[in-house]
């Protein structure tokens, strides 16, 4: 007992081996360098993806859908793009199939628009009948691509009651 008193808490290794201290050091020097070298990566990481930045890629808001004498006199659900193109005779117009209130496609009912979801009720026009969607439903312009097919503007909601009469359709 009287042995260790003087060492202070610390236990003396008979045969230190230099050998053992130099494995040691190498094993903390490359342990050091890989530490630095991984964090000069990550750093270099990050850095590399500012040349990536986060942007939300959207779909095109002017589109082209079929031409206009494929589409029958009435409404036609265009999956796709979430929207009804209605035709009348020779004139056109398109509106919106979202829902107003939790954004639900609308489905047409023969006479009226319905919400399946929360029983919102619109009339052909898209204005509300009622439920719980507070606005009615939006129309989008509409008009004839240089190539022939209808073309749609979704990026701006036109006034009720806008028609588009194609050149090649007017009587």
């Amino acid at each position: 007992m009287s042995n260790l008193g003087h060492n202070y808490g610390t236990v003396r290794i008979q045969g230190d081996d230099p050998a053992v201290n130099t494995d040691r050091r190498r094993l903390l020097r490359i342990v050091g360098k890989g530490s630095v070298l991984a964090a000069f990566l990550a750093q270099l990481g990050a850095a590399g993806r500012a040349f990536f930045p986060n942007v939300l890629y959207e779909p095109p808001r002017k589109f082209n859908l079929k031409r206009p004498h494929d589409y029958p006199v009435g409404y036609t659900f265009d999956a796709a793009h979430r929207l009804y193109v209605i035709r009348n005779a020779n004139a056109f117009h398109v509106i919106s199939a979202i829902c107003t209130h939790l954004g639900c496609n609308v489905q047409w009912k023969g006479t009226e628009f319905d919400c399946p979801c929360h029983g919102s009720r619109f009339n052909p026009d898209g204005t509300v009948i009622s439920g719980p969607a507070p606005q009615p439903l939006s129309w989008f312009e509409a008009n004839e691509s240089p190539d022939g097919f209808l073309q749609v503007d979704t990026a701006e909601p036109v006034a009720r009651g806008f028609r588009f009469v194609p050149p090649n359709l007017k009587a």
